[in-house]
């Protein structure tokens, strides 16, 4: 058993840390999707039903601050239990 662990051990540890010049297959990007297409002559057209949109309120009058204290007393509660759901 620990002879497997040591092997499984092994097998994570050799791909060591990740970099964008790893391969020749291997891209390791930044989990942002495209915007946009390349076309045939080198350059890039914004696709615009693909760039993200943003909908943020009118947060005119709004009365609560983005700021919390760290002086704010912490708030403990149990964790619920299936029977909670019942």
């Amino acid at each position: 058993m620990i002879k497997d662990v040591i092997k499984g051990l092994h097998r994570g540890a050799k791909h060591g840390v990740l970099t964008s010049k790893q391969g020749r297959n291997f891209y390791k990007g930044n989990k942002s999707g495209s915007t946009g297409r390349h076309t045939k002559h080198g350059s890039y057209v914004v696709e615009w039903s693909k760039v993200r949109t943003y909908v943020v309120p009118d947060m005119t009058d709004f009365k609560l601050k983005p700021y919390v204290s760290h002086r704010t007393e912490k708030i403990v509660s149990k964790l619920p239990v299936a029977e909670d759901f019942i």
